[in-house]
């Protein structure tokens, strides 16, 4: 009877036990391999979606910057000649001729507005008229913004607009202008981005047009021709995809109108 009873309570042999802790070290190793890997792809899901967020918000601001553009106009002031200070010339400042009294040519001879550089003319905070500079250069993946007020005379647009500790940095990773090698290494990953292996203007521009529907800028508009301005901004993540370990970019498109009446 006593051997039977110690036969029923005899414990796992060393053998079954060794198999046991294999199996359960194998699932456990499992388990955190693939809650490690869930974690990177948090992570990288969370840049994405923060460059995202910083893109869409760079964007409401420009369109709300453009659609403000040209304000307040001279017909705001009751004197016969106001102050060049207290009225915006136009709804878009210009860099490369003289300023206020010669205008440029969009895709001529304007520095800006240009693809990667635009300075709007506005009150937008009612406290008198300011000169808001957004500005992406050649190699750069910063985009810059300045915001300074319009002065009564002697200093033009593009001298304010980039003065020391005035054009500030605004948004990073902006791909749109990079440089020949990053754009490159890019389109390793993503063929169809940056066609021809060129930078993809920022800023692409509709003008009014005498006697005829908004059309495409060409060398003869001059800043107070432009409508409306397309803008397009390539945003990198800052850590390489966790299954691909590739860059990921977000590519946002907003459209920048102008509501006031030229000048």
């Amino acid at each position: 009877m006593n051997t039977r009873q110690n036969r029923g309570q005899q414990g796992f042999t060393l053998a079954e036990l060794l198999v046991s802790s294999t199996v359960f070290l194998l699932m456990a190793g499992a388990a955190f391999s693939l809650l490690g890997t869930s974690s990177q792809r948090f992570k990288t899901d969370s840049q994405v979606l923060t460059s995202f967020q910083e893109a869409r918000l760079g964007i409401d601001q420009i369109t709300r910057d453009i659609a403000d553009a040209g304000y307040p106009p001279r017909s705001r002031f009751s004197t016969a000649a106001p102050a060049t200070n207290l009225y915006a010339a136009g709804p878009f400042a210009w860099a490369g001729t003289a300023y206020p009294t010669t205008p440029c040519t969009v895709g001529g001879n304007c520095t800006t507005p240009g693809a990667f550089d635009l300075i709007v003319e506005t009150d937008y905070d009612g406290t008198g008229v300011k000169w808001i500079r957004y500005q992406l250069a050649a190699g750069q993946t910063t985009l810059m913004r300045a915001v300074v007020n319009k002065p009564a005379g002697g200093t033009t647009p593009d001298t304010s607009t980039s003065a020391a500790g005035v054009l500030l940095p605004y948004l990073q990773n902006v791909m749109n202008n990079a440089s020949a090698a990053q754009i490159t290494a890019i389109r390793a990953a993503y063929p169809s981005m940056f066609p021809g292996g060129n930078p993809v203007p920022m800023f692409t521009y509709t003008c009014d047009v005498t006697g005829g529907n908004p059309a495409p800028c060409t060398g003869t508009n001059n800043p107070a021709d432009i409508r409306e301005a397309d803008i397009c901004l390539i945003v990198q993540s800052q850590s390489p995809d966790a299954k691909t370990n590739q860059l990921r970019l977000v590519e946002l498109h907003g459209l920048g109108r102008r509501v006031n009446p030229n000048q």
